[in-house]
């Protein structure tokens, strides 16, 4: 697809549907295998512009950052706490971010090595039940944050909105447990950036349930004319497409509609 006919698809769908909501991106200067990859508020929004992203809910480790876009960029960015459950103040980050105005907590479990099933991660999940808030977790690598591990936790806490981000990432085992188990459990939410197969986007919807695949860029990790992409082949109807590319999310994270 060449960035003029991209462009005018774009405008196509936005006339149709309105904007998008991205459910997942992140704040930062990556290294290691993500060596150059940044991602800053400035570089943020002017994606976000460029694709009709009204609204971005976004991460960082330092939390800190994410409240300044906020700040800087009112109703373009949801902040979502980033906590890592091992450390004591885990807890307290909740309260103080969603004091600030955060809508959802982040957890990553493959990058501070515990297992999502674990009980160290239950406070967490009880304080965002406590503020009604949802909990995004990354899932689709061993050992740590597999599908059925989600589940699991998924499963003791049934008055928690839990989205599976990755959808099970880019396994294709891993894809369909993410599916398998989102159709068990109504309070687990599936989000598909990063997974390769626009077919299953589908199955989540007709399977899963209309109101629960939502649309993510995972940026800077990867390109929203990608995801973008992913959904406009799916299959998925008209109707759909709207819902994924943002009634879904609107509703998972309960923003009020401009």
């Amino acid at each position: 697809m060449t960035e003029l006919h991209f462009s005018d698809e774009i405008v196509k769908i936005q006339r149709k549907y309105g904007p998008f909501f991205d459910a997942h991106a992140h704040l930062g200067r990556f290294s290691g295998w993500a060596a150059g990859l940044e991602s800053t508020p400035e570089t943020l929004i002017a994606q976000a512009d460029r694709f009709g992203i009204q609204t971005t809910a976004l991460c960082c480790e330092d939390n800190d950052r994410t409240l300044d876009a906020m700040k800087r960029f009112p109703r373009r960015v949801l902040g979502c706490v980033y906590v890592n459950p091992l450390r004591p103040e885990a807890v307290d980050l909740i309260d103080h971010f969603v004091r600030e105005g955060f809508g959802a907590v982040k957890l990553q479990p493959l990058r501070h090595a515990y297992c999502a099933d674990d009980v160290i991660v239950d406070p967490v999940l009880d304080r965002a039940e406590k503020y009604g808030i949802p909990v995004c977790i990354h899932s689709g690598h061993p050992p740590y944050s597999l599908p059925w591990q989600i589940a699991l936790l998924a499963e003791r806490h049934p008055g928690v909105k839990i989205l599976m981000l990755h959808m099970g990432h880019g396994h294709g085992v891993y894809i369909d447990a993410a599916l398998k188990m989102a159709r068990r459990l109504p309070n687990l939410y599936l989000e598909m950036s990063g997974m390769p197969m626009p077919a299953k986007i589908r199955e989540a919807y007709e399977t899963v349930g209309p109101d629960r695949i939502l649309f993510g860029t995972d940026t800077p990790f990867h390109d929203p004319s990608v995801e973008i992409e992913k959904v406009l082949t799916s299959g998925v109807d008209e109707t759909g497409l709207k819902r994924i590319f943002f009634e879904n999310a609107r509703s998972f994270f309960r923003v009020a509609e401009r």
